[in-house]
């Protein structure tokens, strides 16, 4: 799963790709840090949410370390693992546990795949990471047969006004804080706390995945909208 964020920040994509580059070592540990372990259960209910069936083939995009395609293949579908950074893919190579796992490097706006080559998509906290979210969303429609299922995972807004407002707080003065103890590059996390801030909400987000190709668009809030899976069919 890839939390930091492009978003609307004046950031080139070489950038961003240094950057996680550069919080590849202990990116999984930091993840499950800063999101008290929360990051283990968003990942299982994106895999139950693709109701992916044994043989299936579905793409794993902003993949990271490949944490979250290892999920995945729990459900016995082959799994993909692609992303843009390539000190994540070396360090998802290097995971003994990630052994089996197809690591392919590649940019979500011009995707190394042939049409509807898959039968489902996913992208975990990495929508935001890209410079275009409308083309992104129409490549991953063009790399899913019809019919086929996408789910993206990313930060939303919690809907709940008080809750709003703590969870505010935490992503602009605590987490940082927590990242410049636990993470080998602290300032990425400021970074992806302002592109949190600035993330659509989870309505926008649903008619910008409409727009882009996808059908039967809905969404499912987790631990209070912190996180929002967004489901959508291959139209």
């Amino acid at each position: 799963m890839t939390p930091m964020s492009r978003a609307t920040l004046d950031k080139q994509p070489r950038d961003v790709a240094a950057m996680f580059d550069g919080v590849a070592r202990r990116y999984d540990l930091t993840n499950t840090v800063l999101s008290i372990g929360q990051d283990r259960h968003w990942r299982r209910r994106t895999r139950q949410c693709l109701e992916l069936r044994r043989g299936q083939r579905v793409l794993d995009l902003a993949a990271g370390t490949g944490v979250s395609t290892a999920e995945l293949r729990r459900s016995g579908a082959y799994a993909v693992a692609c992303d843009f950074s390539l000190g994540m893919l070396r360090a998802g190579r290097a995971n003994k546990s990630r052994r089996g796992v197809p690591f392919v490097a590649g940019d979500a706006l011009h995707l190394p795949f042939a049409d509807a080559v898959f039968d489902a998509a996913t992208i975990s906290f990495g929508l935001r990471n890209v410079a275009d979210v409308s083309q992104a969303l129409h490549e991953l429609a063009r790399v899913v047969r019809p019919a086929g299922r996408l789910v993206v995972c990313e930060f939303s807004r919690p809907v709940s006004r008080p809750f709003r407002f703590v969870y505010l707080n935490y992503l602009m003065r605590a987490l940082p804080w927590i990242a410049r103890r636990v993470a080998t590059n602290p300032d990425a996390y400021v970074y992806l706390a302002e592109s949190i801030r600035s993330w659509p909400s989870q309505e926008e987000l649903a008619r910008m995945i409409a727009a882009a190709g996808w059908s039967d668009v809905r969404y499912r809030n987790l631990t209070g909208g912190v996180v929002a899976l967004h489901l959508a069919e291959r139209g």
